[in-house]
């Protein structure tokens, strides 16, 4: 006897993250870590509450937009995110609004601890993505971490490459031992989930 259910159960097509290698050349990745320099980032505060706190972060940042000579790199950005999202999320999108987040990490103390991108009365932030600016012989430590399942998941580090996740996901920046890391950071908002 066949039993039918009233409940149209599909699987869950969203992957828990996917990665697009060589987005910017090493020169390209140069580039922006000029453009953000020169721009002084700042201590990082921790979102929604706008307060320093090196308990939980100890980076420093700066927004860049397209205004500030990277147009170029907002679309080539726009056109990976669409193709990693059309392939692995099929999240309904709008744009990136919030602009690029510049961020340096110095050690011996640099990193983000395990937090989620998307908080309450702010946009909704669907895809999270980190671009990888420095080369990673650069630095140690510094991994970007996703908790997917008991021990967190260190991603890929490669010069311009492109990480993307579901912006609810768990996630961490650990401690950079030696060096600099330099990363862009950006969220891509849609329609409430529902």
């Amino acid at each position: 006897m066949t039993t039918v259910s009233s409940w149209a159960f599909r699987p869950d097509p969203t992957e828990n993250w996917a990665f697009m290698d060589g987005v910017f050349t090493p020169q390209e990745c140069r580039r922006i870590i000029a453009v953000g320099s020169a721009r002084l980032p700042k201590p990082a505060k921790v979102a929604p509450t706008g307060f320093s706190s090196a308990a939980v972060r100890d980076s420093s940042i700066v927004f860049l937009h397209p205004a500030d000579d990277m147009e170029w790199a907002f679309r080539r950005m726009t056109d990976a995110i669409q193709l990693l999202n059309e392939r692995y999320f099929g999240f309904d999108l709008f744009g990136m609004t919030e602009g690029f987040q510049f961020t340096r990490y110095d050690a011996p103390t640099g990193f983000y601890g395990m937090h989620i991108d998307k908080h309450f009365g702010s946009t909704v932030r669907k895809l999270s993505m980190t671009l990888q600016l420095s080369p990673s012989e650069d630095y140690d430590g510094g991994e970007l971490a996703l908790q997917i399942g008991v021990e967190p998941v260190a991603m890929p580090r490669q010069q311009g490459q492109l990480v993307v996740f579901p912006s609810y996901v768990l996630h961490e920046v650990r401690p950079v031992t030696r060096g600099t890391r330099y990363s862009l950071v950006s969220w891509v908002t849609g329609a409430p989930f529902r």
